[in-house]
């Protein structure tokens, strides 16, 4: 499965929205097998904060580990988020 971003908006910003985008993607996370990997796309996204990804990738990765995929992405919002959060 490919979950991109960009479809929650191309900023990405918030604890909320963050949290809100996870309980909306739900139903969706729900319908993937258990040898499935989830590849995570950032194109399309101009600005990522720790909070909204703390919310949704931290949790995403917490529920599903090494099988959570995170493209390569030059955006320097996406790069310092995923830095800051160690992920």
């Amino acid at each position: 499965m490919i979950i991109e971003l960009n479809k929650f908006g191309t900023t990405l910003v918030s604890r909320q929205a963050g949290r809100e985008a996870w309980a909306a993607f739900q139903p969706t996370l729900r319908t993937i097998t258990s040898q499935e990997n989830i590849e995570v796309s950032f194109d399309g996204v101009l600005t990522f904060s720790p909070s909204w990804a703390d919310e949704f990738i931290t949790t995403l990765k917490k529920q599903f580990g090494d099988r959570v995929i995170l493209s390569a992405s030059d955006n320097p919002s996406v790069k310092a988020t995923l830095d800051i959060l160690g992920i």
